[in-house]
């Protein structure tokens, strides 16, 4: 089994997975399923990006684009127009900020690295919407947080299966991690996919077994934050999630997790530094 990687250079900038880092999401899209995370302005996108690094943040995670299941598809141009002013707005104003843009389009992607100030591209597709995403990546030498999603966010949750979720999923992954590894791209973080083409059963398994997923020997990224497997097998919303959020989170750390893809910065940050001590202790 290889040893995971343990650092990610994003920009010149080293991100050290010993300690796991926590990603603060900016949705600019007004239909994300959770309505907490929607920044529509300027000014509330600073503001935010402000206090999560305040709290603690190691990356901001900028989307223009709802993934939520059902959701409405949009041109190029909208999400582009949606996200790229918000990226140069926090380049600008937090230089010190590690900035991801959200987004399965290539040339989306390309302009948020090129023009805007972004070091890293997170594509809930894994390559698969676009071509000319592995291209971008390889050109641009940067990290690629590489997504499983089954299906697409209109149709993935019709049913989905699988004959064994985490094997299926691993399967996928050594294709697309082969693929870019022979281009020389170094910096790749696996992200399982909570969510996305996936039962609720489907998601328990996955955090079960999330010790699977290091036999890639890649950096694990986990995002269960307010998401359906907590809120239906709990009969809540996802407003009422943020227990069942921090409690999914620590299990996920416990089971290898480097990096956690969540709305709330400031629990995220308590939790892995209350599962620090534990190990630390051990």
């Amino acid at each position: 089994m290889p040893e995971k990687t343990r650092y990610i250079n994003a920009g010149g900038k080293l991100l050290d997975l010993e300690i796991p880092k926590v990603m603060g999401i900016l949705n600019i899209t007004p239909d994300s399923f959770y309505k907490g995370s929607r920044y529509n302005t300027d000014e509330d996108v600073l503001r935010t990006a402000v206090r999560m690094m305040e709290e603690g943040a190691d990356i901001l995670d900028v989307g223009g684009y709802s993934s939520r299941p059902g959701a409405v598809d949009i041109s190029p141009e909208e999400e582009g127009n949606r996200v790229l002013k918000s990226i140069r707005l926090i380049s600008r104003e937090l230089p010190d900020a590690i900035i991801s843009v959200d987004t399965f389009r290539a040339e989306v992607a390309r302009e948020a690295i090129v023009e805007c100030g972004a070091l890293m591209i997170n594509d809930i597709s894994g390559g698969d919407a676009d071509s000319e995403m592995f291209s971008v990546v390889e050109k641009l030498n940067v990290p690629y947080i590489m997504m499983h999603m089954n299906g697409d966010p209109r149709t993935m949750q019709d049913n989905p299966v699988y004959e064994d979720v985490v094997a299926d999923i691993l399967k996928w992954f050594g294709e697309r991690i082969f693929k870019l590894q022979s281009v020389g791209v170094k910096d790749i973080i696996i992200d399982p996919g909570f969510g996305f083409g996936k039962t609720v059963d489907h998601n328990f398994e996955l955090l079960r077994r999330l010790g699977d997923f290091s036999i890639a020997g890649l950096p694990l990224l986990i995002g269960v934050s307010r998401k359906s497997m907590i809120w239906k097998t709990l009969r809540i919303t996802a407003d009422e999630a943020l227990n069942g959020t921090s409690v999914l989170n620590a299990v996920a750390l416990a089971n290898g997790a480097d990096i956690l893809r969540v709305h709330d910065v400031k629990e995220a940050v308590q939790t892995v530094k209350l599962i620090q001590k534990i190990k630390s202790e051990v």
